[in-house]
């Protein structure tokens, strides 16, 4: 096992009235806590992976083409694309949201191209009846 001093400042000490045995054991869990939270994924990181996870399974359930045509993001995933565009319009994107901006269009290019393939299609079995 490491030994490590720790000096921390008098008002902090104060604060966390922590008997000496117990510090190792709270030290130990704030550090824990601190590199969990270092690991998750951003806010915006998470909004894209939504996006993405929607669309890949959506078209891994083997839509219809009527269901390609009806499809449309969830209310969270789109509330999240409001803020982006929100945020855009203002020139208050991150680079990291701007990255994800530029994913889910195109995302939304695919899904266009899908969902015109799905018309004709659709279209075409209409008039071979």
């Amino acid at each position: 096992m490491t030994t490590i001093t720790l000096e921390v400042p008098d008002e902090l000490a104060e604060r966390l009235k922590i008997d000496g045995a117990n510090l190792p054991e709270f030290v130990r869990e704030a550090i824990e806590a601190k590199l969990a939270k270092r690991l998750e994924p951003s806010s915006s990181e998470s909004a894209g992976r939504l996006i993405h996870q929607e669309i890949i399974d959506f078209l891994a359930s083997a839509p219809t083409a009527a269901q390609i045509i009806d499809f449309k993001l969830s209310e969270s995933a789109q509330e999240q694309l409001e803020d982006l565009l929100d945020k855009n319009r203002e020139a208050e994107l991150t680079p990291e949201e701007k990255a994800e901006m530029d994913q889910y269009l195109e995302y939304r290019h695919v899904m266009t191209l899908l969902k015109a393939s799905a018309r004709r299609v659709l279209s075409e079995s209409e008039t071979t009846r």
